[in-house]
């Protein structure tokens, strides 16, 4: 136990070294580059001064924690139709929580507790029982591979065959697909994919906000059912 402590404390110092160092100075130039900005801002419109300007960015840092995309103009998309309303629930109950939108009325968030409250617990058994399903097919497979007169080989690529189809369906496929409808790359496409079935939901890249795009209705909610079973895979993954 005191190694695994020392070695966990020693990953988390690891880990905010190597940030610290790659984010610090592209953050240090987004803020620089941002100051300067405002002051082109203010060069160019004369009437505004530096109070008005920071009045209205506060607008827009309320707008955008409420869930409005500052972009575009009241003719965007409901954050809070059925489709995006399924997308949302599904990034409770899994933890995700990506944080660009979340429940603004004292109702809404009262019920979001207790939402959550038993919509975990039930998530978990969900996967679990999913993962169990899916293993007993695994174990079915491993069975029949292990009978007489069937090479070790063959239990290797029944095995690297499901861990392949998986990585294709959960994490390979996706990001092509995101990349095609969000405009990003597929890097970009990749890193919201992992971000995600990790749960560990970040909020930079979200599926379905960006208002010059028109997405099909159930566009967000094919994304919330891809998340249950890429975490049901990822979970098996991880107990094999």
């Amino acid at each position: 136990t005191p190694l695994l402590v020392v070695g966990y404390l020693f990953y988390l110092l690891l880990g905010a070294m190597v940030f610290q160092l790659l984010e610090k100075q592209a953050e240090s130039h987004f803020r620089d580059q941002f100051q300067l900005e405002k002051l082109r801002f203010l060069q160019n419109y004369t009437c505004l001064d530096r109070q008005a300007l920071e009045q209205f960015v506060q607008v827009l840092l309320e707008a955008w924690e409420k869930g409005v995309n500052p972009e575009g103009n009241s003719t965007n998309p409901s954050n809070w139709d059925f489709s995006n309303s399924f997308f949302f629930a599904g990034t409770v109950v899994t933890t995700i929580g990506y944080g660009n939108l979340s429940p603004s009325t004292v109702a809404g968030q009262t019920f979001c507790v207790f939402y959550a409250l038993f919509g975990v617990p039930l998530n978990l058994a969900f996967l679990n029982q999913l993962g169990k399903g899916l293993n007993c097919h695994l174990l079915t497979l491993e069975r029949w591979v292990q009978k007489p007169g069937r090479a070790q080989v063959v239990q290797t690529l029944a095995v690297a065959t499901f861990l392949i189809t998986g990585t294709l369906l959960f994490l390979v496929f996706p990001p092509l697909v995101f990349s095609y409808v969000e405009g990003w790359s597929y890097g970009e496409g990749f890193y919201f994919t992992f971000i995600t079935l990790s749960t560990i939901g970040f909020g930079d890249y979200v599926v379905g906000t960006n208002p010059n795009k028109h997405y099909i209705p159930v566009y967000r909610s094919l994304t919330a059912i891809w998340i249950v079973f890429g975490l049901a895979w990822l979970a098996l993954v991880f107990n094999v």
